[in-house]
């Protein structure tokens, strides 16, 4: 049995100032595989029935702009006829320019759709909305029996 005490020559070694990182990895690896294991099991889920909830009317505000269409696709801007889409969008765009000069609220749209018109009449006042710049365009329904 040998070992070397010094190196050859009269040269000295180099020594090895590196940080060896294989337990800390094994340790890390060792709680992870704990904490997997412990945390859905301190986690208890308490059986609960939770209430039914109603749909809670919609009270509409002055600014808002309620856009109703009819089962023949005919448009109508807070009860009055609209002719066709480009007259939606000046309309839309006018009222949002006014509302912001004015400092008032951006007024929302509700879109109020017979239920046997077709969903493509409805997806163009839909895109008219979006581009005269409407942040925000919901849908008006009649609530359940």
């Amino acid at each position: 049995m040998s070992f070397n005490v010094g190196a050859s020559g009269g040269e000295e070694v180099e020594l090895n100032t590196t940080i060896n990182t294989t337990p800390l990895v094994d340790v890390m690896l060792v709680m992870l595989i704990i904490f997997l294991i412990t945390i859905p099991v301190a986690l208890k889920v308490v059986p609960v029935h939770l209430p039914n909830a109603r749909n809670i009317a919609t009270i509409s505000k002055p600014e808002n702009i309620i856009i109703a269409i009819d089962a023949d696709e005919n448009m109508y801007w807070n009860n009055a006829p609209v002719a066709d889409v480009n007259e939606l969008i000046a309309k839309l765009e006018d009222s949002l320019r006014r509302s912001v000069g004015e400092g008032r609220p951006i007024p929302e749209v509700h879109i109020r759709g017979d239920k046997d018109v077709r969903f493509e009449a409805i997806g163009r006042v839909v895109y008219a909305c979006q581009r005269a710049g409407v942040p925000k365009v919901g849908f008006i329904t009649e609530p359940m029996k």
